[in-house]
């Protein structure tokens, strides 16, 4: 049935109290306007600055009747015509007995007509005696056609606006705005659509970064999510070439619809030495699948309150799901489930309990990427086949991926290597990260900027040679993980 269907049939079924959650107030009159065309009933709204006005004639009446709450419900209950009233945020007026008996009398019908009350409000609790009696409505959000009428809608009350100066659209870029404000009311939707048409009269693909950041703004209330506005691209990343190509053969699904027989890609886990790249990859898989990247950083989900952590991961992961299609981000996914026993009271258990979850059966299009360094700490539910499409190790780089992870470094800092041996400085650094290789190099650079004279091969060398690297420091732990893997896991490069 449709959402107009459905509200009838409430209507129809003359069901007392009807609660709706929206800011869009409205969209719930226009719903109510369209109502009245399968089931005829008066209509009015209620506001306390506005009192009660009827609104189901061609122009707005004012009932004489006092804005205050039981004044209101004392005429609604004297009403001989059957009527559905629109009571605006009128739930706080309901802490008064008085107010409170007198809606229960409406509601069961007690010496009044089959009146249909709605209480309307961004969030509307009730007291339990009347949660008991009410049915909660929740409108749909508005699809693709809907939301693509909006936005020519308010191309049209541009050019208006202007002097009939029409908004240059490109196709594509409408198409892939239309797809990232699904998930919001009208609304929110209509106030991202203005901002970015009167921001320079145009929508096209340079507005698609400056949406997503605006919708992460909307959206992210609970303040547990992170915009990353720095996607690193794949040509940014040295080596990966497996990740690389796993990420482009599936871009084109996840981005449009899946054909027959084909699900869309659900997520990875990237498990690896520190400072090979890991968390730069999750980054360059939001830059290869062209989506927002969102980052969750388990820390502060944590609450000393009972119920408050898993309550912060159920609004994190709505907030994702209401952003989709994104990269959801987890990084050092260990830390944030790897509790033995009761310790924390149980809570890293629920934590894991409800992410599991929410893996096995969310619908949109949130893709997972979780990172960890120390993998004999991750549970073992989260690494059983399906939880994630596909498990890679990120090893320490070979020789050639680490030329070119000094070839973009080099050239990040501005730095003429053309006299350079690469090859003689990937070997000088074997054992060594990505992140290891970098700090090489701004060692360098500071030793050159202090002798006042330009970075040298030798410099460069020199560095190498003092620097211990994490495969030296560490080396039977670092060899103890790679030993794991290696029957374990997909090798990244």
């Amino acid at each position: 049935m449709s959402e107009l269907q459905d509200l009838a049939s409430l209507v129809r079924a003359n069901t007392p109290l009807i609660v709706i959650e929206t800011p869009d107030e409205a969209r719930v009159v226009d719903l109510f306007r369209h109502v009245l065309m399968h089931v005829w009933r008066a209509l009015y709204r209620w506001s306390i600055t506005e009192g009660m006005r009827r609104v189901d004639l061609d122009r707005e009446e004012a009932e004489p009747v006092p804005p205050d709450a039981s004044t209101t419900l004392r005429a609604i209950k004297s009403a001989e015509q059957r009527g559905i009233y629109l009571l605006f945020d009128f739930h706080p007026y309901l802490g008064y007995a008085t107010t409170q008996r007198m809606l229960r009398e409406i509601v069961q019908r007690r010496e009044c007509g089959e009146h249909v009350l709605v209480l309307v409000g961004a969030r509307v609790e009730l007291p339990p005696e009347l949660e008991t009696l009410a049915v909660r409505f929740s409108p749909r959000l508005p699809d693709e056609n809907a939301l693509l009428k909006m936005v020519r809608d308010e191309a049209m009350v541009y050019a208006r606006e202007h002097g009939g100066r029409r908004v240059e659209m490109d196709g594509e870029a409408v198409k892939a705005m239309v797809r990232n404000l699904r998930g919001l009311n009208l609304t929110d939707a209509r106030r991202i659509a203005r901002h970015l048409i009167y921001d320079d009269g145009a929508i096209g693909a340079a507005d698609l970064p400056k949406l997503a950041r605006l919708k992460f703004e909307l959206l992210n209330r609970s303040g547990h999510l992170h915009f990353e506005y720095d996607t690193a691209r794949f040509a940014d990343v040295a080596g990966l070439t497996r990740l690389k190509r796993w990420v482009e053969q599936r871009r084109v699904v996840f981005a449009g619809d899946a054909p027959p027989g084909l699900d869309p890609p659900r997520g990875i886990l990237l498990l690896g030495v520190q400072g090979c790249g890991k968390s730069l990859a999750a980054k360059a898989v939001a830059g290869g699948l062209k989506v927002p990247l969102l980052r969750l950083d388990f820390g502060t989900l944590y609450n000393k309150y009972h119920g408050e952590t898993e309550k912060n991961l159920r609004e994190a992961l709505a907030s994702a799901e209401q952003l989709a299609p994104c990269v959801l981000w987890m990084d050092e996914i260990e830390k944030g489930l790897a509790s033995s026993g009761d310790s924390d009271g149980g809570v890293s258990r629920r934590v894991l309990g409800y992410l599991l979850t929410w893996m096995a059966e969310r619908k949109s299009k949130v893709f997972l990427v979780a990172t960890a360094n120390q993998v004999h700490e991750l549970p073992p539910e989260l690494l059983r086949k399906g939880r994630f499409d596909e498990i890679f190790f990120v090893d320490l780089p070979d020789a050639a991926t680490r030329a070119e992870i000094f070839r973009i470094h080099l050239e990040k800092r501005q730095v003429d290597w053309g006299a350079f041996s690469l090859i003689s400085l990937a070997d000088a650094s074997a054992g060594f990260s990505g992140a290891e290789i970098e700090q090489c190099v701004v060692g360098a650079l500071y030793a050159a900027h202090a002798a006042a004279s330009p970075v040298s091969e030798a410099l460069l060398l020199e560095e190498i040679g003092g620097t211990r690297p994490l495969s030296v420091l560490m080396a039977e732990k670092v060899e103890a993980l790679r030993a794991w893997a290696r029957e374990r896991t997909v090798p990244a490069d």
